[in-house]
């Protein structure tokens, strides 16, 4: 029997330990929700909705028990109270669009026809959360699955091993039948077997490339939908005009938030030569004031990584970056709680260039390299030089000219003057190697649905 083990960042101790579930155990499991999705859909569209919000409430109801226990399996910090902001947020929206975004779509409705396009569930979904948002990025999917009138089958990351249980404990709690919203706790091998056995009718997944090309193998000619939410390398670029202690600002919180462990955190700026180097010196006296340390301590501001490989692969990146030539800004003496492990010290670079791993490949750590560049043109170039594609965040007094920049940039979705944000009305999806498929706004809707059309010719006198 496989044992799923939590190590936690804060002292490398096992945190939490949970057997995983067999091909059987899984199976039975999901065929109970295959057999509950029937009367789940059933349910009137607004009572599938209000037991959805009651579980949101009723996990919201657990902060002092979630909040901690985050600190302790992820490293995030309780300074910052969990994720239930965003958590909270997207439930809302989703609850609010979901009658429009699932109704029927007519064509006609005369004496002679009825036509129109409804929308039916998927079926049983399968969300594969990953552990840097877990609750975060498991509501993009749960939350208008079951509203949509699918059943949900979870399973989370082992380093947020516990999230997806709390998730279904809470939803359970607040009225959701036990069989339309499970957990399961599985190794990577079996989850496989499970797609390849076409055990499910939609699969939703956020994690690395190579996760997705393995879910991608396992779903081979099985027809089965996927929504994959891969890598990213997002860019910001900051132009003449911008405001710049608000470019620092945002752009040093979205690269060192969470340790850098975000999906859409900024990890390579562009800098206009005429703002350069006051950039470089205010983003060097931002990164100066973050506390490292202990994550249960609520003066800290920046956690230990979620794990102390995760760290090393970035301390790898770093050190290649300077032995070829980059400059570190930030003194790491200032950071004593760096004990080459889990806890990593922030750091920018400049000099950096391209041929340069920390500019190319994902860092997922509190690290950013800075270039500096003479216009747009060249920004671009460097802006599109990746294989990833989520987000990129530009920053100008003038609309126009970020749109026209943003229509010339592989990725998806275009900020200006913010960053490192999901809005729920707005589909969250990726080009390139970040994925394909798309979650949340009215196009979640509709891919976590299939359309089925109603040709009806009445009966003539």
């Amino acid at each position: 029997m496989t044992i799923l083990k939590c190590i936690s960042p804060i002292d490398g101790s096992v945190y939490a330990q949970r057997p995983a579930q067999s091909f059987e155990e899984a199976s039975a499991a999901i065929a109970r929700a295959r057999a509950a999705g029937k009367d789940w859909a059933r349910q009137p569209l607004d009572r599938r909705i209000k037991l959805v919000m009651a579980g949101v409430t009723r996990l919201n109801e657990m902060v002092d028990e979630v909040v901690p226990e985050l600190a302790h399996m992820i490293g995030r910090p309780v300074k910052y109270g969990g994720e239930f902001r965003g958590f909270n947020e997207r439930s809302n929206y989703v609850a609010s669009i979901a009658a429009d975004a699932l109704a029927p779509m007519a064509v006609e409705d005369s004496a002679s026809f009825t036509r129109q396009v409804l929308r039916e569930p998927q079926g049983v979904v399968l969300v594969i959360a990953p552990w840097n948002y877990p609750y975060m990025t498991a509501i993009n999917t749960v939350a208008p699955a079951l509203m949509a009138g699918n059943t949900v089958v979870i399973k989370h990351a082992t380093q947020s091993l516990l999230v997806g249980e709390r998730m279904v404990r809470a939803f359970a709690e607040a009225g959701v039948p036990e069989d339309v919203f499970q957990n399961l706790f599985l190794d990577h091998q079996t989850t496989s077997d499970l797609i390849k056995a076409r055990q499910f009718d939609f699969i939703n997944f956020t994690g690395s490339v190579e996760g997705g090309r393995s879910i991608e193998r396992a779903a081979a000619g099985t027809f089965v939908g996927l929504s994959l939410e891969l890598g990213g390398k997002d860019p910001g670029y900051v132009m003449e005009d911008a405001d710049l202690n608000a470019a620092v600002d945002t752009l040093m919180d979205a690269a060192m938030f969470n340790s850098g462990q975000c999906c859409c955190g900024i990890e390579r700026i562009y800098v206009h030569d005429s703002l350069y180097d006051a950039f470089v010196e205010k983003s060097a006296a931002w990164a100066a004031n973050l506390k490292l340390g202990n994550p249960l301590d609520p003066e800290t501001t920046l956690g230990p990584m979620a794990n102390k490989r995760f760290a090393a692969a970035v301390r790898a990146q770093v050190g290649e970056a300077i032995a070829a030539g980059a400059v570190p800004v930030v003194d790491a003496a200032n950071f004593p709680q760096d004990d080459g492990g889990a806890y990593l010290a922030p750091q920018i670079l400049t000099n950096v260039d391209h041929s340069m791993r920390v500019m190319r490949e994902e860092s997922f750590g509190p690290v950013v390299g800075i270039m500096k560049v003479s216009g747009d043109d060249e920004a671009l170039a460097l802006l599109n030089d990746s294989e990833f594609g989520l987000t990129a965040s530009l920053w100008t007094t003038d609309p126009e000219r970020a749109a026209r920049i943003g229509a010339d940039i592989e990725t998806g979705t275009v900020f200006m003057n913010r960053a490192d944000y999901l809005d729920p009305a707005l589909v969250w999806s990726g080009v390139k190697n970040t994925g394909r498929g798309g979650s949340l706004s009215v196009i979640g809707f509709q891919n976590l649905t299939r359309p089925k059309s109603y040709h009806l010719k009445k009966a003539t006198a």
